[in-house]
């Protein structure tokens, strides 16, 4: 028996589509992003399929290809829509929580430079001149720098 048709012979058993299902899930843990997930899922569904029906190679091949494209576009289009919805769409971005805020400042913002405390945290501040105990609003974020105007 050639090469060529050996790989053919095995192949076409159920046993390479669980071997190799079984790899792909492997190589999602090594390489996350879900997109072998669906291949290796795709894979083993061709490898249950071939134990129960013995397919033919080639009818495996096109399940294989034609199972793991639907699965990586529902897979994706289920975990995007997913993902856009947040409760907390500021949860990395800590300092924008702040827009729209009112506090009062407990130093003065001195040449366009000053200092807030919020919470447990001293912010850097930038707006106009104002002495302490002036109630400011955030109206902007520029990086970790807030700032503020006259409320």
């Amino acid at each position: 028996m050639d090469l060529t048709g050996l790989l053919i012979g095995w192949a076409s058993t159920a046993w390479f589509w669980l071997v190799f299902g079984l790899v792909l899930l492997v190589l999602e843990v090594f390489a996350p992003g879900t997109f072998f997930l669906w291949l290796g899922v795709a894979a083993l569904v061709v490898g249950g399929l071939d134990l129960a029906f013995d397919l033919t190679w080639q009818v495996q091949s096109i399940a294989w290809g034609v199972l793991s494209l639907v699965l990586l576009l529902a897979g994706r289009r289920y975990f995007n829509a997913r993902d856009q919805h947040s409760e907390d769409p500021h949860l990395n971005e800590r300092a924008s929580r702040y827009l729209g805020r009112v506090f009062t400042l407990a130093t003065p913002i001195l040449e366009d430079h000053g200092s807030l405390k919020v919470d447990d945290t001293i912010w850097r501040i930038s707006g106009p001149d104002m002495s302490a105990g002036t109630r400011v609003k955030v109206i902007g974020v520029d990086g970790p720098i807030l700032k503020v105007d006259r409320a």
